[in-house]
C-alpha cells in the first residue's frame, strides 16, 4: 500500500523526493513526488516544475514520478463539498465556494480565499487553516467526487492503480 510523508516546504520535498529516488532500487520502491502546482498547468508536470520551480527532472526518474495539485492543496478540499459540510458543520458559508466548474484553472489566492472566506463564521478553532487541521480534512476528502473535478487528480489515480 502507498504511503505519504509530509516533507516540509517545496524544496525540502524535492530534495526528499530524490534522495528517496536514489535509495528506491535498493528497497523496491516507487517514490512519487507530490507539490502543488502553484500556479496553472499547460504542459507535462516535470516541465512545469523546471519553469517554476528551477527542478531538474532526476535521472531514473519517469513521467508519473511527478504529480500535481492543481493549483493547490486547498483545490482538492472545494472539490468535495459533502466533506467540507461534514468537517466545518453548519456554519460554513457554501455560497462563498466557487463553482466547482473548472476548479484547477483557479488562481491558488482565490482558492485559498475563498476557503477562508466560507469557513469563517465556524469558529476560532473550527475554521480552515493551513497545517495540522488542513491535512486532517484532506485526509478525509472521497476520491470519487475529485475524480469527477480534477483532471490531476485522475492522474494521480490512474498511476496508484497502475502500481498497485
Amino acid at each position: 500500500m502507498p504511503s505519504t510523508n509530509a516533507c516540509g516546504g517545496r524544496n525540502a520535498t524535492y530534495d526528499k523526493f530524490k534522495t528517496a529516488l536514489r535509495a528506491a532500487s535498493r528497497k523496491g520502491e516507487y517514490p512519487v513526488l507530490l507539490v502543488d502546482s502553484e500556479a496553472p498547468v499547460n504542459e507535462a508536470p516535470w516541465q512545469h516544475l523546471r519553469y517554476r520551480d528551477g527542478w531538474e527532472r532526476p535521472a531514473g526518474a519517469d513521467d508519473d514520478q511527478a504529480q500535481l495539485m492543481v493549483q493547490c492543496m486547498e483545490t482538492w478540499c472545494l472539490a468535495d463539498r459533502k466533506t467540507l459540510r461534514n468537517f466545518f458543520g453548519s456554519r460554513l458559508r457554501e455560497n462563498a465556494l466557487p463553482s466547482l466548474d473548472d476548479l484547477e484553472t483557479r488562481a491558488k489566492e482565490t482558492v485559498q480565499e475563498a476557503l477562508a472566506d466560507a469557513t469563517r463564521d465556524c469558529g476560532r478553532q473550527r475554521g480552515y487553516e493551513k497545517g495540522r487541521r488542513s491535512f486532517r480534512l484532506l485526509g478525509q476528502l472521497d476520491p470519487a467526487e475529485l475524480k469527477e473535478h480534477l483532471p490531476h487528480f485522475v492522474r494521480l489515480c490512474r498511476m496508484l492503480d497502475a502500481r498497485l
